[in-house]
């Protein structure tokens, strides 16, 4: 039992939940991003007759994203697991060591706090897309449009086209586009935008849960560092305790 419990108060259980909300928000983001944009993609080549060579970049910046997310989780739980319980003690006793557990808190708390800011933005951008998306399938829930008796019709937003696109392929007409168009990718698209929206907020409320436990961490490193000031203190001013183990 009492090697149950050293080993239960050596886990650290708040960078843990933190890192499983993390690398859940991370997958389930990655995975719904590549394929709504795959998705657009898709639409604007075969609707629109649009060619976007940019989302391919963006699809791989997903793949980096994620690896980059789940390792920065895993330094950030290492790090916890090292100034949890009996481990602070054993880790952290020379000067040395401490100041250098107290950096890398530093360190990964700018980290975390400018990736807060980036994925807040992705939010914001994600909740467009997510309105745009959500637009588009109201234009196709339209009766006109789902009978086929009107065409949904984007010329006037033909300042988001490149000059001289055909005005033509600013519509979308006949079962074929219309299916394509609504069924095929819009209906899909938005369900995927709207999951990368959630793990979104997911990932932003894991990074604050970061920014604590490091903001704990770096405290108990602090404070370990005054008890040990502390205790050479006492030993110094009753020499009848040399003989004892310290730790």
């Amino acid at each position: 039992m009492g090697g149950c419990d050293s080993c239960i108060s050596r886990i650290p259980y708040a960078t843990l939940i933190a890192t499983i909300m993390c690398v859940l928000g991370v997958v389930v983001f990655c995975g719904t991003m590549y394929r709504g944009s795959t998705l657009a993609l898709l639409m604007f080549e075969q609707v629109f007759k649009l060619r976007l060579f940019w989302i391919e970049a963006v699809q791989m910046a997903f793949v980096v994203i994620g690896a980059c997310m789940g390792a920065l989780g895993f330094m950030i739980l290492t790090v916890g697991f090292l100034t949890t319980g009996a481990t602070r003690y054993k880790v952290y006793r020379q000067w040395g060591s401490r100041v250098g557990g107290r950096i890398s808190c530093a360190v990964f708390m700018v980290i975390t706090y400018i990736l807060q800011i980036a994925w807040v933005l992705m939010f914001i951008f994600l909740v467009i897309v997510t309105f745009i998306f959500t637009t588009f399938w109201w234009m196709c829930a339209n009766p006109r449009v789902a009978s086929k008796q009107d065409c949904i019709d984007f010329t006037q937003f033909n300042f988001f086209f490149p000059s001289g696109h055909h005005q033509e392929h600013m519509k979308v007409c006949g079962d074929q586009d219309v299916k394509l168009f609504c069924k095929d990718y819009v209906e899909k698209a938005e369900i995927m935008f709207i999951l990368a929206t959630v793990s979104c907020i997911l990932i932003i409320m894991s990074l604050i849960h970061y920014l604590m436990c490091l903001a704990a961490n770096y405290a108990h490193i602090r404070d370990h560092e005054k008890m040990l000031e502390l205790q050479d203190l006492h030993y110094l001013t009753d020499p009848d305790l040399g003989h004892k183990d310290r730790f």
